[in-house]
């Protein structure tokens, strides 16, 4: 049993609700098995409200990855495929996996989803539910598979690889059906076992319109609170891919935000009431969560390089500057939330090195940025810690792990934590996270920095969760900062607050 196992069993026996008097009694068991000899130990704070799963928790540590949109549309200069398109038309000159994915890990991120079928319906790889697919493109002579090789370029350069299947099919002559949902269930198992481990299944909301439908050419509806039946779906995603997060309007493990501009709310909580809530229903609550909430349901904050989700020759000159990508960064990453960006390869089947070279350069900003975290030197003082206890001091915070973190005892909710420098130090950004395990416990704090004797306020904010990053208009130069918590319903359980400088010059456009 490892010195973290009572927080373990803690937070087992919340989510799984044993009766207090029992948890009383399995709790005392950890605790025992852990005692030097006459010493007592310090037990960690109780859970507080939801909290995340164990590929909740992994999905979250990704914080930055990218979106591939890439199919006939791609051909055609349309963002929406009709259904009709002659799988001929799907053509890649110069197909590169490989670029493609160096281009998004030099970007910074950590994983890439693959549109494997949009809502037109043609398949990236070669299905044998459907003729409309790469087999009956001139691509490789109709013996190619972008899924294959995207899946494997990213195994060979350490990414993680994610799928997204459209449930609405443009082409399909079943859609609208009962008899869709076995084929669409039968392209997703294809995707669930031929590829090898996902970090995500993606879902979206766009449900039914007009379309080919096999050649009928009409207008089918359908009802999305039932259709598609999505709890059988998920069913089989969880057994196929376990440590896969699955994403739509109403997760089940992460949710859109909203939007598709990048920007979280602030605040933007990690939970949200999903009773009533399906795929491509209300948009109520997305952007800033619902707090308290009665699921631990993270946002994804998802938003194209482009104009556009396919690439068009024609939003070359309107590719999102590094400056603009990092305002994006910070009001997605920065408010708790994952980015997902999208990079739409052209008709070669490559990043643009347009493309590329806005996202390296903002990576390159981001990694100078994070270089160097004054707190890791300083001198760090609470006000409290709980019990006194070296496990939860405040030198937690800035020992670059997740799984500690500092905490007062429970009757303090707004402590204090002061960071002397011992000289001063010119900042303009300030990281804090909080140990997700236990909940998230903050509802609102404020930054101090140390100027002509006495504290003065810089910054303030609401949710902190995954991260919550304050970046400042103008540096600060001072040899001392405080982080003070000012609302809390539970005593707080910080596992991160670091303090940065970006580089001299960068843009805040």
């Amino acid at each position: 049993m490892d010195s973290h196992c009572p927080g373990n069993c803690a937070i087992f026996l919340h989510v799984m609700k044993i009766p207090k008097f029992a948890a009383g009694a399995v709790l005392l068991l950890c605790w025992v098995a852990l005692l030097p000899t006459g010493v007592g130990a310090v037990p960690p704070p109780a859970p507080y409200g939801p909290v995340p799963t164990e590929r909740q928790l992994q999905w979250q540590e990704m914080e930055f990855y990218g979106f591939l949109h890439f199919t006939v549309n791609t051909f055609t200069d349309k963002e929406w495929g009709y259904g009709d398109e002659d799988p001929k038309v799907f053509n890649p000159t110069e197909f590169d996996a490989d670029q493609i994915v160096r281009a998004a890990k030099e970007g910074g991120m950590k994983g890439v989803i693959l549109t494997c079928k949009h809502h037109d319906g043609f398949c990236l790889w070669p299905s044998q539910y459907t003729e409309h697919s790469v087999k009956n493109s001139l691509w490789k002579g109709g013996k190619g598979d972008v899924v294959k090789e995207v899946s494997e370029a990213c195994r060979r350069h350490g990414l993680k690889f994610g799928v997204y299947l459209s449930p609405w099919d443009r082409n399909h002559k079943d859609y609208g059906r009962p008899e869709y949902l076995a084929y669409y269930r039968n392209q997703l198992r294809e995707l669930l076992t031929n590829y090898g481990e996902l970090f995500t299944v993606w879902f979206d909301g766009a449900n039914g319109g007009d379309g080919f439908y096999g050649g009928a050419r009409e207008m089918r509806k359908i009802d999305n609170r039932t259709y598609y039946d999505w709890p059988n779906t998920w069913k089989m995603v969880r057994e196929l891919q376990p440590k896969a997060s699955m994403f739509s309007d109403a997760g089940p493990d992460f949710r859109w935000v909203g939007n598709e501009s990048g920007v979280a709310g602030d605040p933007c909580w990690a939970t949200l009431n999903m009773a009533g809530r399906v795929p491509g229903g209300t948009s109520a609550g997305l952007n800033s969560g619902e707090r308290p909430g009665t699921d631990w349901l993270p946002a994804e904050c998802d938003v194209s390089i482009r104009p556009g989700w396919f690439y068009h020759a024609k939003e070359d000159s309107r590719v999102k500057t590094p400056a603009q990508l990092l305002r994006i960064y910070y009001q997605s990453v920065g408010r708790g939330a994952c980015l997902n960006l999208n990079l739409p390869p052209d008709r070669r089947g490559r990043v643009q090195d347009l493309d590329a070279q806005a996202l390296h350069e903002m990576h390159r900003i981001l990694a100078a940025t994070f270089s160097k975290d004054f707190v890791k030197s300083a001198k760090l003082t609470a006000s409290n810690t709980r019990g006194n206890a070296s496990e939860f001091g405040p030198r937690r915070v800035a020992d670059g792990r997740r799984e500690t973190y500092w905490a007062t005892d429970d009757n303090v909710t707004t402590p204090e934590l002061v960071i002397d420098f011992g000289k001063p130090v010119t900042f303009n950004v300030v990281s804090l996270r909080e140990f997700l395990p236990l909940g998230q416990r903050v509802e609102a704090f404020a930054l101090d920095q140390w100027q002509d004797g006495r504290w003065q306020e810089f910054a303030k904010g609401t949710s902190i969760g995954n991260r919550r990053l304050v970046r400042l208009a103008n540096y600060l130069t001072t040899d001392k900062v405080q982080v003070r918590v000012t609302q809390a319903p539970v005593c707080p359980a910080l596992a991160e607050v670091g303090i940065y400088a970006e580089p001299l010059g960068t843009s805040k456009e």
